[in-house]
C-alpha cells in the first residue's frame, strides 16, 4: 500500500525543494537513542500517557506488560483520574497538564488518548520536543490539519503511529493471511459490517463529522488493509431509521446506517454497512469471497457455550456489547507493537499516512452520499494546498491556488516529492550505506 500512502503526502506541497527543508534545519529538541539488539544492555523506553479515560487505561494497561517500556508520567484535566491512574499501575509521576508529559526531559515517547479535537496539536507538540507518538484515530477532525500534524513528526524525525485497532484483530488478521496466501485463490469481493448495540447519544453525533467518519471509518481502513493495495474511488449512501432526533443534523450526521461500495484494482471491489443500532449485540464481521474459496469471521462471544431447547439452539449469551470488550486483545497487540518499534527501533505497523488515507476515505464517502454519485479518492486529496509541510489549507475553488501551482493529479507517480518519514529515511540511508559497501 506504498503508492497512495507515500503520495498523499506528495499533492500537499508546492512544486519546489525548498518546501521541505530538511529536519536538521528546524529548532527540535534531540530524539533519545532508542535502537537496541538482543544482546546489548538496554535502557527501557520511558513514555507518557495523556488522557486517563477508558482507551487511556486499556493503553497504560497494555504498556505495562509491554518489556522494555515503562510508563512515568500520565495526565488528565480531571487530575484525580490521573492520580487513580498513576496509583493503578505504579506510575511516578501524574499531572492534570498534557504539556508536562510532551515537554518531560525523561520521555522518550508520548501516547495520546485525549479527545480528537485535542489531537493534532498535541502531536504538533510532540514533534517539536522531539518525542515520539502514540495517537488514537483520528489525526485530527480536518484533512490539512492532519497532513500538518503527520509532517510536523517527519520532519522532527519522530516515529507516528495511529491506532486503527482493528488491523491488530486476531480475526480480522487470519481473514488477511488468508488472502495473502491464497487460501481462497485470488480476491472477488470483500464485504464487512459493523453495527452498534444501541444509538450514541445526539450530543455525540452533533458535530461528530456523521457517520463515514466517526464510525464507517474504521471498516473503510479495514477493506483497504484486506484489499493489500490503494482505493480508486467510493459511492455511498445512508438513511435514518432508528434515531429520528437526529435527522435535523446536516449532512451524513443525519444518518443511523449507510452502505458503501469500494473500488479497488483489478475489479476488486468492497461492501460496507454500518449501523447505530443492533439488537442482538456488537456485530463486527468480515467475508472475503475469492476465485477458490470464502473465508468469513463471526462475532465474538465471552465464552463458547451454547444451549439447547426446544424453542432455541445457539449461543448461550450474546456477542460483547462493548467495542472495549470486543476488541479489548486488539488494543493490547497494538500498544505492544508500537512499544516493540520503539524498543527495536522498527518501523511501525501502522502509520500516519494509514490515518491519513482511511480519513480520506471517509471524506469521500460523505461527498459521495451528499452528492449521490461515484467519488474518486484524488478529488478530495486535491482540496488541500500546504503553502509548506506544516501550513496547510483547504480550498475548494482551484483558480484560488497561486500561479503556477495546480495539486497534482497522478497519485501514483509522486515519490520525488514525498517527505519521508523517520523510517523511510532510515531504510534510505541503509541503502546508501550498503550500496557504499558493496561499490566502494
Amino acid at each position: 500500500m506504498v503508492r497512495l500512502g507515500s503520495a498523499l503526502i506528495a499533492i500537499f506541497a508546492v512544486g519546489s525543494a525548498s518546501a521541505f527543508a530538511p529536519a536538521s534545519q528546524h529548532a527540535v529538541r534531540s530524539t533519545h537513542v532508542l535502537q537496541m539488539t538482543t544482546t546489548e544492555a538496554k535502557d527501557p523506553v520511558k513514555v507518557g500517557v495523556i488522557g486517563c479515560g477508558r482507551i487511556g487505561i486499556v493503553h497504560l494497561g497494555a504498556i505495562n506488560k509491554a518489556p522494555g517500556v515503562v510508563p512515568i508520567v500520565v495526565s488528565n484535566p480531571t487530575v484525580s483520574k490521573a492520580e487513580d491512574a498513576a496509583k493503578k499501575f505504579g506510575v511516578a509521576k501524574f499531572t492534570s497538564d498534557a504539556m508536562e508529559v510532551i515537554t518531560d526531559p525523561d520521555v522518550d515517547a508520548v501516547w495520546i488518548c485525549s479527545p480528537s479535537q485535542f489531537h493534532a496539536d498535541q502531536i504538533k507538540a510532540c514533534a517539536a520536543n522531539g518525542k515520539h507518538v502514540f495517537c488514537e484515530k483520528p489525526i485530527a477532525t480536518d484533512l490539512a490539519e492532519t497532513v500538518e500534524a503527520i509532517n510536523a513528526c517527519n520532519e522532527a524525525g519522530v516515529k507516528l503511529m495511529i491506532g486503527l485497532q482493528r488491523r491488530f484483530d486476531p480475526n480480522f488478521l487470519r481473514v488477511r493471511r488468508a488472502i495473502e496466501e491464497k487460501e481462497v485463490g485470488d480476491t472477488i469481493i470483500i464485504k464487512t459490517c459493523s453495527r452498534d448495540p444501541s444509538p450514541p447519544p445526539y450530543e455525540y453525533v452533533k458535530g461528530g463529522g456523521g457517520i463515514f467518519n466517526d464510525m464507517a471509518v474504521h471498516d473503510l481502513d479495514m477493506t483497504r488493509f484486506l484489499a493489500g493495495d490503494d482505493p480508486i474511488e467510493i459511492l455511498a449512501v445512508g438513511s435514518c431509521h432508528i434515531d429520528k432526533s437526529i435527522e435535523d443534523l446536516p449532512g451524513s450526521e443525519a444518518f443511523d446506517t449507510a452502505s458503501c461500495i469500494v473500488r479497488y484494482p483489478n475489479g476488486v471491489s468492497a461492501m460496507v454497512d454500518v449501523c447505530r443500532q443492533s439488537s442482538y449485540g456488537y456485530d463486527q464481521r468480515a467475508e472475503v469471497l475469492g476465485t477458490s474459496g470464502m473465508i468469513a469471521t463471526d462475532n465474538v462471544y465471552p465464552n463458547t457455550a451454547k444451549i439447547y431447547k426446544n424453542d432455541y439452539t445457539g449461543n448461550a449469551d450474546m456477542p460483547f456489547d462493548f467495542f472495549l470488550s470486543r476488541y479489548f486483545e486488539a488494543y493490547v497487540t497494538e500498544t505492544e507493537a508500537f512499544c516493540e518499534s520503539l524498543v527495536n527501533d522498527s518501523a511501525v505497523p501502522c502509520t500516519g499516512i494509514d490515518g491519513l488515507v482511511a480519513l480520506v476515505m471517509s471524506l469521500a464517502a460523505d461527498k459521495s452520499a451528499a452528492e449521490g454519485r461515484w467519488v474518486k479518492f484524488s478529488e478530495i486529496i486535491g482540496e488541500v494546498y500546504c503553502s509548506s509541510p506544516t501550513e496547510c489549507s483547504l480550498i475548494a475553488n482551484d483558480d484560488m491556488f497561486p500561479e503556477g501551482f495546480k495539486p497534482v493529479g497522478d497519485i501514483n507517480n509522486l515519490d520525488k516529492i514525498v517527505l519521508p518519514d523517520v523510517d523511510q529515511k532510515k531504510e534510505e540511508s541503509f541503502g546508501d550505506k550498503l550500496k557504499s559497501m558493496i561499490w566502494g
